[in-house]
């Protein structure tokens, strides 16, 4: 992966990851070793979160199409490589939690969108966004 071309986001829009997807299976080993290095990296990394979790519903049949997204998400970390969320060592165990919710402001699809961040001392422990 040493040579290969950056790229701007993990997952391609116009992919469509799909259980029987008409490609060549791969082997699973290699793609689970893969999606739990993934999993773990995760951790602090949160804009992949949503690429591992599509991506580990395969983990039991993958294909060439799930193998060539997980290599673009490769390429994607390769860029992107300083991005973490640095976790601070901290003597106050105070743990706050901020949310946030927006009523259909969408115009195109009328749905609400939900989120919070939880906080252990200034370390981000858990966080979702959901529409």
């Amino acid at each position: 992966m040493v040579g290969a071309k950056d790229i701007s986001t993990p997952l391609s829009t116009s992919t469509s990851l799909k259980l029987v997807d008409g490609t060549t299976s791969v082997d699973s080993t290699e793609f689970r070793r893969v999606i739990g290095s993934l999993q773990y990296l995760s951790l602090t990394r949160p804009d992949i979160s949503f690429a591992v979790n599509k991506l580990s519903q395969f983990m039991h049949k993958p294909t060439i199409t799930h193998w060539t997204t997980i290599k673009r998400l490769l390429r994607y970390l390769k860029q992107t490589i300083f991005h973490v969320i640095q976790l601070q060592k901290d003597t106050t165990w105070h743990l706050t939690t901020y949310s946030d919710a927006d009523w259909a402001r969408n115009v195109d699809d009328r749905t609400s969108t939900s989120a919070y961040i939880s906080f252990l001392g200034h370390n981000p422990i858990s966080w979702s966004s959901k529409k």
